[in-house]
């Protein structure tokens, strides 16, 4: 029975009703399935057709009379009738199914006498792992159908955009009811064990996504530690306002502060990047008993008492000019080791150019002055680093980066209590998670 459970974590996997069946002949297994109508787009295969198709072909017999099936649910009548059909000896089930099973909750197959052959049932063997498996699957399928509701004015990327991206095999987590943007949906990446001693919480920048933390999450979880990536409202798989005026600094920030208390991640070492740099810094002053750990990289202050670069200014004017920016050619074009599948994965979230709200206002949301939206609070989170932080600090520079290259990061880097010099990386560019791997290792030694 432990085999059949592991065959219908097979079916969770692929998003279908985690059934999973063996097949047992003189003593050993011989066949195995999993739950797999859904994919196969066929009505028969449930894990016990598809577990007897195969011991029938592994033995050269459709008959099958001195081998017993064990399936995690009680069969209902299609595969109850296969299983007479093949003279089973005996079938074992653990949970029971009261909707659909008959081997004695709807009905009793196996106790009729008026067929004209008869297979042993025992049910309950594990019954409860195998229903809290069940009941798990459908809780989470209830929950995600309740969140395919969005709110008026907000767009949702069809998933299939999402479909074979390479070098990214993470598994989705949703959030559609967080206090203060319920009825919109916030994707995170949640990777590596739950229990683990330390998290870290990867912030992206604009106009990237979680894609950009594929090359780092492996490092930290090979390690042992724990990577949630949450993807900001407007961008990758969380939900999209279309009114680009639903972009501000605070609703922003508001959204990863509550994903923080919601989930109640604590010993965080946060990773940030960009504007999940200028958004990031100042999370760790309003809950410090939960940071203990700062990687750092290619990002500012958002105080609104420097004057903006150069670089800066020229980026914002071309955004500006392109509102419907091409992401992946921007992605393509800043690091040019990327793939073309890999960097058509950064415009999977963006169908067309009314997805790309946030793309657009991001620029124009870095404060300018001092009494810009988020400058202020920007600049208590710039004095905290300065004197209260006691965590510790990695910092790495893309060295190529016209924005926030050198120049900028010492500024970072001198306001950060106890920052140890920068690590520079000479060909990285901006978006330095693209040479993440070995930033990884690097901030692991110190970290």
């Amino acid at each position: 029975m432990r085999l059949a459970m592991a065959e219908a974590g097979r079916a969770a996997a692929q998003g279908e009703v985690p059934v999973g069946a063996v097949v047992v002949h003189q003593g050993r297994v011989i066949a195995s399935g999993f739950n797999r109508p859904v994919g196969s787009h066929d009505p028969t295969a449930h894990a016990e057709v598809v577990a007897l198709r195969a011991a029938a072909a592994r033995l050269g017999n459709y008959r099958l009379d001195e081998c017993d099936l064990y399936v995690t649910l009680e069969p209902c009548a299609m595969c109850a009738g296969a299983m007479l059909h093949a003279r089973l000896r005996k079938v074992v089930f653990a949970a029971h199914d009261p909707k659909t099973g008959v081997a004695g909750s709807v009905l009793d197959l196996f106790a009729s006498t008026a067929l004209n052959h008869r297979t042993a049932a025992v049910g309950g063997i594990l019954a409860d792992e195998c229903g809290s498996m069940l009941r798990d699957f459908f809780a989470e399928r209830r929950r995600l159908q309740r969140e395919e509701n969005t709110m008026p004015g907000v767009l949702r990327t069809p998933d299939e955009r999402f479909d074979n991206l390479p070098g990214y095999p993470f598994k989705p987590h949703y959030v559609g009811d967080l206090k203060g943007y319920q009825g919109m949906r916030i994707h995170y990446l949640d990777e590596g064990p739950r229990d683990a001693a330390r998290t870290f919480l990867c912030l992206h920048g604009q106009p990237t996504w979680s894609y950009l933390y594929r090359r780092m999450i492996p490092v930290f979880t090979a390690a042992g530690h724990r990577v949630v990536a949450p993807d900001l409202l407007g961008f990758g798989k969380s939900d999209k306002p279309a009114d680009d005026a639903a972009y501000t600094f605070g609703f922003h920030r508001g959204m990863l502060a509550n994903l923080v208390e919601r989930l109640d991640l604590r010993n965080v070492t946060l990773v940030v990047q960009d504007w999940g740099g200028l958004l990031g810094l100042t999370l760790p002053m309003e809950a410090p008993h939960r940071y203990t750990g700062l990687l750092v990289m290619n990002t500012a202050f958002a105080t609104g008492d420097m004057p903006l670069g150069q670089g800066f200014l020229d980026w914002r004017a071309w955004n500006n000019k392109n509102p419907d920016m091409p992401v992946g050619t921007l992605l393509g074009r800043a690091c040019r080791h990327l793939t073309p599948a890999e960097t058509a994965a950064y415009d999977a979230p963006f169908p067309d150019a009314a997805y790309k709200g946030g793309v657009r206002r991001f620029p124009n949301l870095v404060p300018e002055t001092p009494d810009a939206e988020g400058a202020d609070i920007s600049r208590r989170a710039r004095a905290w680093f300065g004197s209260q932080w006691s965590g510790k600090t990695f910092m790495a520079v893309g060295m190529q980066d016209p924005v926030l290259g050198p120049p900028v990061m010492r500024h970072v880097a001198a306001a950060i209590r106890n920052c140890p010099p920068p690590h520079e990386v000479p060909e990285g560019g901006h978006f330095l998670q693209e040479w993440g791997d070995a930033v990884a290792r690097e901030a692991l030694k110190v970290l």
